[in-house]
């Protein structure tokens, strides 16, 4: 997240929507996919490297895939045999290293035909690699169609877009703050965020108006940005943002406004502990391209002496717009989501119970006057439910996905106090009375991980008005020392506050609290999934943390702000949960 970017626009179709309508197009052979269409879809083979498949994978499923003809889905530096009457759709990024093997593969004359397309702008120079290699295999007829396709960010969601995932140590926080960074260096990282920036406003197809804080890596992003668009501008013939297929273009009044906002600007938010569903995924779970990673526990069973642990099982979620519990519920306290789980499962247990006694009904005695009158009453009833079997499965599914995925939210926040380090870390954001020492909660050897303690120590450190003396910060570092501690972010955060002059202006963060609502009412009911026992019930309220207040004040300058309220975007140049920022900035404060 070293330089964050929020587009306002008011598109008719979420970036989401462009996206996978590019993709499908692509796979379609560059021709616009027909939703309805009912001849049978091409055969076809997908090869994309790592980029690529980071970037279909969260919008396209593999029943989609096939839907489009996607019979193979490989990689193009898997081994690979060859297929030679059927047509490869290649998706890649322009790299020397796949441009290679490319051309290895038009002269072992893997497949029949070849419709080569870029993530990102290919080089003239690179093209002509290609084609030289198509000559001398004697290919050039079965090299259809190359494509810049500008699709170099991955879509998380509606409003949510990742501009890296492979390597993206390059564009990392600590990538662009390391003291021994060269120019050459900067340069390179600047021009992967342009590069990525610029596809996404090509695929929204509106060239935004820039916003940026002065004198820092946002507004070199900036500045090479707006240069990229008015350069592709100035080509009015080969302009990628007057094409029929992208809407109106420069032309639209309703412009979107992007906000660069360099991450330094708020370094306690990635440290916070937090208490809705999707940011706990995210933080305490391997959560990773909207797909969430599971251990299944092996239970308690006795092994016999000698013999070889049992392997714990993994198991794989993905938590998508598709799934309606999540849209729902991904922004919502933990103990709602924890109630609303188990109330789907009561509801769900109502109609299977239904079922069964609609079937036992008509699985009566014909001879039986009474069964025959309730045969007939009965008949639309079981046949509606059996209509609505397919939905009822589909159902169950989604309980049970979302109650494995809670439960293993809820082990951790008992097993590390997690609603503990969140109220308090509140209460120190919002400048709100303590009611127990820090460094209680630090020598608490209950009290969650080293980890959990220091990003403590940091958000106190970071928002606290006074810097604490000399003599307290020992006695800090003592006991964070003795709770295990590797105090290398503290060493790299005092030296960016000091730099920064933030010790007589450290980020505000408002002055809204939590209201701890005392325990779970419903959700500890006996015969629950979820013993909350324990467990804080605490309600969010609003915060309006930095990045917020820039946008609203931004938003304010609008003569007309809006009748249909903002649609915002929001991106990252990298995606990383508390931990790896932690290890970034023990990196950063390494000697």
């Amino acid at each position: 997240m070293a330089s964050a970017a929020a587009a306002t626009a008011a598109a008719a179709a979420s970036i989401r929507e462009r996206q996978t309508v590019a993709l499908k197009r692509m796979l379609n052979f560059n021709v616009p996919h027909i939703k309805n269409s009912t001849g049978e879809p091409v055969w076809k083979v997908l090869i994309y490297d790592r980029f690529g498949q980071d970037i279909i994978s969260p919008l396209l499923s593999v029943k989609e895939l096939r839907d489009m003809g996607i019979t193979l889905h490989l990689l193009l530096h898997s081994d690979r045999d060859p297929i030679p009457d059927v047509p490869a759709v290649y998706f890649v990024m322009p790299t020397e290293e796949n441009i290679d093997r490319m051309c290895q593969d038009l002269r072992n004359q893997l497949y029949e035909s070849y419709y080569l397309n870029f993530i990102s702008a290919i080089s003239r120079s690179k093209l002509e690699d290609i084609a030289n290699a198509a000559l001398a295999a004697s290919a050039v007829t079965q090299v259809a169609k190359v494509f810049d396709q500008y699709l170099n960010f991955i879509t998380l969601e509606d409003d949510m877009f990742v501009l890296c995932n492979q390597n993206k140590e390059l564009v990392s926080y600590r990538a662009i703050n390391r003291p021994d960074i060269t120019d050459t260096e900067m340069e390179t990282v600047m021009d992967t965020i342009v590069d990525s920036l610029f596809c996404f406003f090509v695929t929204l197809g509106a060239v935004p108006i820039i916003r940026c804080s002065r004198g820092t890596a946002a507004e070199m992003v900036a500045v090479k940005l707006d240069k990229k668009l008015r350069e592709n501008l100035r080509d009015a013939r080969n302009s990628l943002f007057t094409g029929d297929t992208l809407g109106a273009g420069q032309f639209s009044f309703q412009r979107p406004l992007l906000v660069l906002v360099d991450r330094n600007i708020d370094l306690a938010t990635p440290l916070h502990h937090t208490w809705t569903y999707q940011a706990l995924v995210h933080d305490v779970l391997d959560f990773h391209l909207n797909r969430v990673n599971l251990e299944e526990s092996s239970g308690v069973e006795n092994s016999p002496a000698g013999a070889r642990p049992k392997r714990k099982n993994k198991k794989s979620y993905d938590l998508t717009p598709v799934d309606k519990f999540w849209q729902k519920h991904k922004g919502s306290p933990f103990p709602e989501v924890a109630e609303s789980v188990q109330q789907e499962l009561e509801s769900y247990r109502a109609q299977e119970d239904e079922v069964k006694r609609l079937k036992s009904i008509m699985g009566l005695e014909g001879e039986d006057e009474g069964a025959i009158s309730m045969l007939s009453d009965n008949t639309a009833k079981l046949t509606s439910a059996v209509s609505s079997l397919p939905e009822l499965l589909e159902k169950k599914r989604l309980i049970d996905l979302h109650t494995n995925v809670a439960t293993a939210v809820l082990e951790h926040i008992k097993a590390r106090k997690l609603d503990v380090y969140f109220e308090y870390e509140e209460k120190i954001m919002s400048k709100t009375t303590l009611d127990k020492s820090l460094l209680d909660i630090i020598s608490d050897p209950d009290a969650g991980t080293p980890e959990d303690k220091m990003r403590l120590f940091l958000i106190y450190y970071i928002s606290t008005q006074q810097a604490p003396s000399e003599a307290d910060l020992e006695q800090y570092k003592k006991a964070l020392t003795d709770a295990g501690c590797n105090l290398n972010p503290l060493q790299y955060i005092k030296q960016w506050k000091a730099f920064t002059k933030m010790a007589s202006a450290p980020a505000s963060y408002g002055s809204t609290t939590t209201k701890p609502m005392g325990l779970l009412s419903r959700v500890m009911n006996t015969g629950s999934q979820f013993v909350m026992e324990g467990v804080k019930n605490l309600v969010l309220k609003q915060q309006n943390l930095p990045v917020t207040r820039i946008l609203d004040n931004l938003m304010e300058m609008k003569s007309n702000p809006g009748k249909q309220g903002k649609h915002i975007l929001y991106g990252c140049s990298e995606l990383f949960n508390a931990t790896q920022f932690i290890k970034q900035l023990s990196q950063l404060g390494q000697k």
